[in-house]
Protein backbone atom coordinates (compact mmCIF):
# COMPACT_ATOMS: atom_id res chain seq x y z
CA UNK A 1 0.00 0.00 0.00
CA UNK A 2 2.87 2.34 0.72
CA UNK A 3 4.19 2.07 -2.86
CA UNK A 4 0.76 2.82 -4.34
CA UNK A 5 0.39 5.90 -2.17
CA UNK A 6 3.83 7.14 -3.21
CA UNK A 7 2.97 6.60 -6.89
CA UNK A 8 -0.29 8.48 -6.56
CA UNK A 9 1.44 11.31 -4.71
CA UNK A 10 4.10 11.60 -7.40
CA UNK A 11 1.47 11.57 -10.13
CA UNK A 12 -0.48 14.32 -8.41
CA UNK A 13 2.69 16.38 -8.02
CA UNK A 14 3.51 16.07 -11.73
CA UNK A 15 -0.07 17.01 -12.66
CA UNK A 16 0.08 20.07 -10.43
CA UNK A 17 3.35 21.18 -12.00
CA UNK A 18 1.97 20.77 -15.53
CA UNK A 19 -1.14 22.76 -14.61
CA UNK A 20 0.99 25.50 -13.09
CA UNK A 21 3.11 25.76 -16.22
CA UNK A 22 0.02 25.88 -18.41
CA UNK A 23 -1.54 28.69 -16.39
CA UNK A 24 1.71 30.66 -16.39
CA UNK A 25 1.93 30.39 -20.18
CA UNK A 26 -1.64 31.61 -20.61
CA UNK A 27 -1.36 34.36 -18.04
CA UNK A 28 1.54 36.19 -19.67
CA UNK A 29 3.09 37.13 -16.33
CA UNK A 30 1.10 39.21 -13.89
CA UNK A 31 -1.86 39.79 -16.22
CA UNK A 32 -0.11 42.48 -18.31
CA UNK A 33 -0.07 40.32 -21.42
CA UNK A 34 -3.80 39.73 -21.23
CA UNK A 35 -4.50 43.45 -20.97
CA UNK A 36 -2.07 44.24 -23.78
CA UNK A 37 -3.94 41.87 -26.10
CA UNK A 38 -7.12 43.97 -25.81
CA UNK A 39 -7.84 45.83 -29.04
CA UNK A 40 -9.94 48.98 -29.23
CA UNK A 41 -11.22 50.87 -32.28
CA UNK A 42 -9.92 54.45 -32.34
CA UNK A 43 -11.48 56.96 -34.75
CA UNK A 44 -9.28 59.65 -36.32
CA UNK A 45 -9.49 61.99 -39.29
CA UNK A 46 -6.14 61.05 -40.78
CA UNK A 47 -5.75 64.19 -42.90
CA UNK A 48 -4.58 66.70 -40.32
CA UNK A 49 -0.77 66.88 -40.20
CA UNK A 50 1.24 67.01 -38.01
CA UNK A 51 -1.34 65.34 -35.72
CA UNK A 52 -2.48 62.60 -38.07
CA UNK A 53 -1.58 61.77 -41.66
CA UNK A 54 -0.95 58.82 -43.97
CA UNK A 55 2.62 57.58 -44.26
CA UNK A 56 3.12 54.67 -46.62
CA UNK A 57 -0.42 53.47 -46.08
CA UNK A 58 -0.16 53.62 -42.28
CA UNK A 59 -1.43 56.30 -39.88
CA UNK A 60 1.27 58.55 -38.44
CA UNK A 61 1.59 61.80 -36.52
CA UNK A 62 1.55 63.29 -33.03
CA UNK A 63 -1.85 61.89 -32.05
CA UNK A 64 -1.07 58.46 -33.46
CA UNK A 65 2.23 58.14 -31.60
CA UNK A 66 0.66 59.46 -28.40
CA UNK A 67 -2.26 57.02 -28.56
CA UNK A 68 0.03 54.07 -29.21
CA UNK A 69 2.11 55.04 -26.18
CA UNK A 70 -1.03 55.45 -24.06
CA UNK A 71 -2.25 52.02 -25.17
CA UNK A 72 1.04 50.38 -24.29
CA UNK A 73 0.78 51.70 -20.74
CA UNK A 74 -2.98 51.35 -20.31
CA UNK A 75 -3.13 47.76 -21.57
CA UNK A 76 -4.73 48.02 -25.02
CA UNK A 77 -3.77 48.15 -28.69
CA UNK A 78 -5.40 50.93 -30.74
CA UNK A 79 -6.76 49.96 -34.15
CA UNK A 80 -7.13 53.27 -36.01
CA UNK A 81 -10.10 53.88 -38.28
CA UNK A 82 -9.91 56.80 -40.71
CA UNK A 83 -13.17 58.79 -40.60
CA UNK A 84 -14.39 62.30 -41.38
CA UNK A 85 -14.04 64.60 -38.39
CA UNK A 86 -17.69 65.65 -38.19
CA UNK A 87 -18.78 62.00 -37.88
CA UNK A 88 -16.59 61.12 -34.91
CA UNK A 89 -18.91 62.13 -32.06
CA UNK A 90 -21.90 60.40 -33.62
CA UNK A 91 -19.81 57.26 -34.10
CA UNK A 92 -18.77 57.29 -30.44
CA UNK A 93 -22.39 57.71 -29.36
CA UNK A 94 -23.56 54.83 -31.53
CA UNK A 95 -20.80 52.52 -30.29
CA UNK A 96 -18.90 52.29 -33.57
CA UNK A 97 -15.69 53.44 -31.89
CA UNK A 98 -14.21 52.87 -28.44
CA UNK A 99 -12.25 56.13 -28.49
CA UNK A 100 -11.20 58.97 -30.78
CA UNK A 101 -8.03 61.03 -31.06
CA UNK A 102 -8.12 63.68 -33.74
CA UNK A 103 -6.87 67.05 -32.44
CA UNK A 104 -10.34 67.45 -30.92
CA UNK A 105 -10.84 70.49 -28.72
CA UNK A 106 -12.59 69.90 -25.42
CA UNK A 107 -15.73 72.06 -25.42
CA UNK A 108 -18.80 72.23 -23.18
CA UNK A 109 -21.01 71.37 -26.13
CA UNK A 110 -19.04 68.23 -26.99
CA UNK A 111 -18.90 67.20 -23.34
CA UNK A 112 -22.67 66.84 -23.40
CA UNK A 113 -22.30 63.98 -25.90
CA UNK A 114 -18.95 62.33 -25.07
CA UNK A 115 -16.42 62.06 -22.27
CA UNK A 116 -12.89 63.41 -22.61
CA UNK A 117 -9.54 62.47 -21.18
CA UNK A 118 -7.45 65.07 -19.42
CA UNK A 119 -6.09 67.66 -21.90
CA UNK A 120 -3.03 66.63 -23.89
CA UNK A 121 -2.33 69.66 -26.13
CA UNK A 122 -2.67 73.44 -25.93
CA UNK A 123 -3.73 75.17 -29.16
CA UNK A 124 -5.01 78.46 -30.58
CA UNK A 125 -6.66 79.32 -33.88
CA UNK A 126 -4.95 81.08 -36.78
CA UNK A 127 -5.76 83.09 -39.89
CA UNK A 128 -3.99 81.89 -43.04
CA UNK A 129 -4.00 83.67 -46.41
CA UNK A 130 -2.10 83.63 -49.68
CA UNK A 131 1.21 85.43 -49.37
CA UNK A 132 0.16 88.13 -51.86
CA UNK A 133 -3.10 88.86 -49.98
CA UNK A 134 -3.99 92.26 -48.54
CA UNK A 135 -5.69 90.52 -45.59
CA UNK A 136 -3.60 90.98 -42.46
CA UNK A 137 -6.07 90.19 -39.68
CA UNK A 138 -9.67 89.18 -39.00
CA UNK A 139 -10.52 92.90 -39.21
CA UNK A 140 -9.97 92.67 -42.98
CA UNK A 141 -12.47 89.86 -43.66
CA UNK A 142 -15.70 91.84 -44.10
CA UNK A 143 -15.81 91.13 -47.85
CA UNK A 144 -14.03 87.77 -47.75
CA UNK A 145 -14.94 84.12 -48.17
CA UNK A 146 -13.33 82.12 -45.35
CA UNK A 147 -12.67 78.39 -45.68
CA UNK A 148 -12.94 76.03 -42.70
CA UNK A 149 -13.12 72.31 -41.95
CA UNK A 150 -16.65 71.29 -41.07
CA UNK A 151 -17.37 70.54 -37.42
CA UNK A 152 -14.23 72.24 -36.06
CA UNK A 153 -13.70 75.09 -33.64
CA UNK A 154 -12.20 76.99 -36.58
CA UNK A 155 -15.61 76.72 -38.24
CA UNK A 156 -17.21 78.01 -35.04
CA UNK A 157 -14.81 80.96 -34.99
CA UNK A 158 -15.52 81.89 -38.62
CA UNK A 159 -19.27 81.49 -38.17
CA UNK A 160 -19.23 83.79 -35.14
CA UNK A 161 -17.35 86.41 -37.17
CA UNK A 162 -19.87 86.08 -39.99
CA UNK A 163 -22.79 86.45 -37.61
CA UNK A 164 -21.19 89.64 -36.27
CA UNK A 165 -20.82 91.00 -39.83
CA UNK A 166 -17.06 90.54 -39.87
CA UNK A 167 -17.00 87.86 -42.60
CA UNK A 168 -18.95 87.85 -45.86
CA UNK A 169 -19.15 84.09 -46.39
CA UNK A 170 -18.00 80.84 -44.74
CA UNK A 171 -17.31 77.78 -46.91
CA UNK A 172 -16.98 74.39 -45.24
CA UNK A 173 -14.82 71.48 -46.40
CA UNK A 174 -14.66 67.84 -45.34
CA UNK A 175 -10.92 68.09 -44.60
CA UNK A 176 -8.60 70.96 -43.80
CA UNK A 177 -6.41 69.87 -46.74
CA UNK A 178 -9.36 70.67 -49.02
CA UNK A 179 -9.65 74.11 -47.38
CA UNK A 180 -5.93 74.80 -47.91
CA UNK A 181 -6.20 73.70 -51.55
CA UNK A 182 -9.16 76.05 -52.05
CA UNK A 183 -7.08 78.88 -50.60
CA UNK A 184 -4.21 78.15 -52.98
CA UNK A 185 -6.48 78.06 -56.04
CA UNK A 186 -8.25 81.25 -54.90
CA UNK A 187 -11.64 79.67 -54.28
CA UNK A 188 -11.56 81.18 -50.77
CA UNK A 189 -9.72 84.21 -49.44
CA UNK A 190 -8.56 82.86 -46.07
CA UNK A 191 -8.63 79.81 -43.81
CA UNK A 192 -9.27 79.81 -40.07
CA UNK A 193 -7.87 76.68 -38.45
CA UNK A 194 -5.82 75.35 -35.53
CA UNK A 195 -2.45 77.11 -35.41
CA UNK A 196 -0.13 74.04 -35.32
CA UNK A 197 -1.78 72.52 -38.40
CA UNK A 198 -1.74 75.78 -40.35
CA UNK A 199 1.90 76.33 -39.35
CA UNK A 200 2.77 72.90 -40.75
CA UNK A 201 0.97 73.75 -44.02
CA UNK A 202 2.68 77.15 -44.22
CA UNK A 203 6.07 75.49 -43.94
CA UNK A 204 5.31 73.04 -46.77
CA UNK A 205 3.67 75.62 -49.07
CA UNK A 206 6.92 76.92 -50.58
CA UNK A 207 6.04 80.45 -49.54
CA UNK A 208 2.62 80.58 -51.20
CA UNK A 209 0.68 80.61 -47.92
CA UNK A 210 1.28 82.44 -44.66
CA UNK A 211 -0.25 82.84 -41.22
CA UNK A 212 -0.97 86.50 -40.62
CA UNK A 213 -2.66 86.26 -37.23
CA UNK A 214 -2.77 83.99 -34.22
CA UNK A 215 -6.26 84.01 -32.68
CA UNK A 216 -5.90 83.25 -28.96
CA UNK A 217 -8.60 80.84 -27.82
CA UNK A 218 -6.93 78.82 -25.07
CA UNK A 219 -8.18 75.55 -26.57
CA UNK A 220 -7.04 72.15 -25.34
CA UNK A 221 -7.26 68.81 -27.13
CA UNK A 222 -8.55 65.67 -25.45
CA UNK A 223 -9.09 62.01 -26.30
CA UNK A 224 -12.83 61.37 -26.66
CA UNK A 225 -14.85 58.36 -25.46
CA UNK A 226 -18.46 57.21 -25.31
CA UNK A 227 -20.18 58.41 -22.15
CA UNK A 228 -19.15 56.50 -18.99
CA UNK A 229 -16.38 54.57 -20.73
CA UNK A 230 -14.17 52.60 -18.35
CA UNK A 231 -11.19 53.54 -20.50
CA UNK A 232 -11.09 57.16 -19.32
CA UNK A 233 -9.40 56.47 -15.98
CA UNK A 234 -6.83 54.13 -17.48
CA UNK A 235 -6.00 56.61 -20.22
CA UNK A 236 -5.64 59.51 -17.78
CA UNK A 237 -3.19 57.52 -15.67
CA UNK A 238 -1.14 56.67 -18.75
CA UNK A 239 -1.23 60.27 -19.99
CA UNK A 240 0.09 61.54 -16.70
CA UNK A 241 2.96 59.05 -16.76
CA UNK A 242 3.83 60.09 -20.31
CA UNK A 243 3.86 63.77 -19.34
CA UNK A 244 5.91 63.15 -16.18
CA UNK A 245 8.66 60.92 -17.57
CA UNK A 246 9.59 63.03 -20.61
CA UNK A 247 7.92 60.88 -23.27
CA UNK A 248 5.37 63.59 -24.06
CA UNK A 249 8.12 66.14 -24.75
CA UNK A 250 9.86 63.65 -27.06
CA UNK A 251 6.68 63.04 -29.09
CA UNK A 252 5.98 66.79 -29.19
CA UNK A 253 9.43 67.71 -30.50
CA UNK A 254 9.35 64.86 -33.03
CA UNK A 255 6.19 66.19 -34.68
CA UNK A 256 5.96 69.88 -33.77
CA UNK A 257 9.67 70.58 -34.13
CA UNK A 258 10.22 72.34 -30.79
CA UNK A 259 10.01 71.53 -27.10
CA UNK A 260 6.59 72.30 -25.57
CA UNK A 261 6.50 75.65 -23.75
CA UNK A 262 3.94 74.19 -21.39
CA UNK A 263 2.55 70.69 -20.88
CA UNK A 264 -1.21 70.62 -20.19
Amino acid sequence: MGRVKNFRGAALLVLAMLLSLSLAACGGGGGGGGEQAEEIVVASDIAYPPFEYDEGGEPAGFDIDLMREVGERAGFTPQFQNVTFDGIIGGLQSGNYDAAISAMTITEERQQDVDFSDPYFNADQSLMVRSDSDIRSTDDLAESNVGVQIGTTGADQATALRDEGGVAEVTTFDTVEDAFAALENESVDAVINDFPVSADREQSSGGSLEIVQTIPTGEQYGIAFPKDSELVGRVNEALQEIKDDGTYAEIYERHIGVQPEEIP
